[in-house]
């Protein structure tokens, strides 16, 4: 395999969830802290680019939790999951659902402009960083990079 063999870049077992995880990563975090930004300065078109980052990052979550089992069925074969890949899937799903929840809770709020941003929606998007950045550090260990 080299690196220019696009076919076998594309088509490789377990590489397209490594490449996909980082959009909602990426777009949830800036998602929230537009968020933090527009509540802070009162800024309606931060609002509305918070709100549009967390729709793509919940959409795109969807991908990364279907490549994520795929590469698990491919590269283990189905193994049983146990140590740390469990609980990477766990906190994944966990980080994915808090995700979902963030933009549901905005999409309401859209829906309805005289009712303001819940005073719970703030913390736990706080909530969902944390378990963003936890899944992350947990995929540190299993890639290698954290030792």
């Amino acid at each position: 395999m080299t690196p220019f063999d696009i076919k076998s870049v594309l088509l490789a077992r377990h590489a397209q969830h490594v490449v996909l995880v980082h959009f909602p990563i990426a777009l949830f975090i800036i998602g929230v802290a537009f968020d933090f930004v527009a509540q802070w300065k009162r800024k309606n078109t931060l609002a509305v680019a918070a709100y549009y980052n967390l729709l793509v990052a919940a959409a795109s979550t969807l991908p990364v939790v279907a490549t994520g089992i795929l590469a698990w069925r491919w590269q283990l074969e189905g193994a049983k999951l146990r140590g740390n890949l469990l609980l990477h899937l766990v906190l994944g799903i966990v980080s994915a659902f808090l995700i979902w929840l963030v933009w549901w809770v905005h999409y309401r709020v859209r829906r309805r402009p005289d009712r303001p941003l819940p005073f719970y929606c703030l913390l736990v998007e706080l909530i969902g960083v944390f378990f963003v950045a936890l899944t992350r550090h947990v995929d540190g260990f299993l890639s290698g990079v954290n030792g």
